[in-house]
C-alpha cells in the first residue's frame, strides 16, 4: 500500500514545517507558556493566516475541509515542534463541532471569525463524577418563555484559557447517566453568570473551570441536535480530535527519540560514547520499534477514513499510542539522566505533554475498554 503524500498533503506538511522552523526553540516555547492563554496570541494569529487554522474546519463555513490524513500530517509536525498553539482542541474539536451542530443563522455568525482565528471556542463537556462516561451530565439546561437557564460546573475546560465562548454539554430531560436528554449550548466566555477559574495542566497549558449560574442565553445559542444525537456529534468529533491527538503524540516521541539519539552518540563515559554500548543501543531499538509500530496503527486510521471502521481503528491507535508513549518518554529521560526532567531541556517538556495527551480525555485503558466493546 502506498503511503506517499500527494502534491497538496506534501505542501500542507511544509507550511507546519516551516511554522515550526520559524517560531520554535525551546527556550521560545518556554516563553509562550507563560503567557496568560498558555500560548502565544501572535502565533495563533499566524497560523490562521497561514491556513492552518482553516484547514480542518468543513468547507461549507469557509475551511479547506481536510480528511483525516491532512489533520494527522499537520498534528504530527506540530507535534514534532512541540507546539503549544491549541489546535486539536479548539479547532479540531470544539471547532468541528460547532460547525456540525450550530443552527445556519448562528453558525453564519461566526463560522467567519473561528476558521480566521480572530475567535476560539473551548469545549465543556466532562464533569467532575463522569469517570470517562460523557452521558453522566449533572449541568442543567431550562427552557423559560423562549430562552435556556443554564446552571452547573465544568472542571476541565482543556485550552479555556482566553476562549471566546464554551460549547457546554447540559441535561434538558432525565438523570445523569441516561443515554439521552442531553443537548449542547454556545455559551459566550463574558456572558452574565458565567465565571471562570484558571488552572494549569502537567504540560503547562491553561485550562478553565467553568461555572454557570443561572446563565440565561437567547433560544438560537442551543446547537442543533439533542438527546442521543449530542453525543453522536460529540463522538463524530472527538474521533478526528483523538487522531489528531495520537499523530500530534507520535510527533512528540520522534522528537525525543531524535534528540535522544543526538545524546547518546555524543555523551561519553569510561573513554566511549554511552551509545556505543550495547545495552543502550537495545533499548533504543525498542524505542525506535514502538514509534514505527504507532505509526503502522496511525496509518491503518487514515486508510479507514470514511469507512465503518474508522472510529475503531482511532481507538486502537490512541490506546495503543497513549501506553506506549509514556514508556518513551521514561527510557529518553532515563538516557539523559538528572537534567532530562528540567525545563532546560526538550525532553522534560515532551513527555510533560504525553502526559497531558495519554489522560485527556480519557485514559488508555478506558480507550481500550470501549475499543473491546467495539470489537465483540
Amino acid at each position: 500500500m502506498n503511503f506517499d503524500l500527494n502534491e497538496d498533503e506534501e505542501m500542507l506538511k511544509a507550511l507546519a514545517d516551516r511554522f515550526v522552523a520559524d517560531r520554535y526553540d525551546h527556550d521560545s516555547r518556554r516563553k509562550f507558556l507563560t503567557e496568560p492563554c498558555g500560548f502565544s496570541p501572535e502565533n495563533w494569529q499566524l497560523l490562521g493566516d497561514m491556513g492552518l487554522i482553516a484547514a480542518p474546519f468543513p468547507e461549507e463555513v469557509g475551511g479547506l475541509g481536510l480528511d483525516a490524513t491532512g489533520v494527522a500530517i499537520v498534528c504530527e509536525a506540530l507535534g514534532r515542534g512541540l507546539v503549544v498553539e491549541p489546535i486539536v482542541e479548539s479547532v479540531v474539536m470544539a471547532g468541528r463541532l460547532f460547525a456540525m451542530t450550530a443552527p445556519d443563522t448562528t453558525r453564519d455568525a461566526l463560522a467567519a471569525d473561528l476558521v480566521s482565528g480572530e475567535k476560539r471556542l473551548a469545549f465543556a463537556g466532562m464533569e467532575k463524577a463522569a469517570h470517562d462516561d460523557l452521558s453522566w451530565v449533572e449541568t442543567r439546561a431550562f427552557a423559560e418563555g423562549g430562552r435556556w437557564r443554564l446552571s452547573g460546573v465544568k472542571p476541565f475546560c482543556a485550552a479555556g484559557a482566553g476562549a471566546d465562548g464554551f460549547i457546554v454539554l447540559a441535561r434538558v430531560a432525565g438523570e445523569p447517566g441516561d443515554g439521552q436528554g442531553q443537548a449542547l449550548f454556545l455559551v459566550p466566555a463574558t456572558h452574565p453568570g458565567v465565571s471562570q477559574r484558571e488552572w494549569r495542566m502537567a504540560d503547562g497549558s491553561v485550562a478553565v473551570a467553568l461555572t454557570l449560574d443561572n446563565v440565561v442565553l437567547d433560544y438560537d445559542h442551543k446547537l442543533a441536535r439533542m438527546g442521543s444525537e449530542a453525543l453522536i456529534a460529540i463522538e463524530a468529533a472527538d474521533q478526528m480530535a483523538s487522531l489528531g491527538r495520537s499523530a500530534e503524540a507520535l510527533g512528540i516521541m520522534e522528537r525525543l527519540f531524535a534528540d535522544t539519539l543526538d545524546y547518546v552518540r555524543t555523551r561519553s563515559q569510561f573513554g566511549a560514547a554511552i551509545g556505543s554500548f550495547q545495552a543502550i543501543q537495545h533499548r533504543m531499538v525498542a524505542q525506535y520499534a514502538v514509534i514505527e509500530q504507532s505509526r503502522a496503527l496511525l496509518n491503518l486510521a487514515l486508510v479507514s477514513y470514511g469507512e465503518e471502521g474508522f472510529g475503531k481503528a482511532v481507538q486502537g491507535a490512541r490506546a495503543f499510542i497513549a501506553k506506549v508513549s509514556l514508556d518513551l518518554g521514561h527510557e529518553m529521560i532515563q538516557f539523559h539522566g538528572g537534567m532530562g526532567i528540567t525545563d532546560e531541556l526538550a525532553i522534560g517538556a515532551g513527555h510533560k505533554r504525553l502526559l497531558v495527551l495519554s489522560r485527556w480525555p480519557e485514559t488508555p485503558l478506558a480507550t481500550l475498554d470501549r475499543y473491546a466493546q467495539v470489537l465483540d
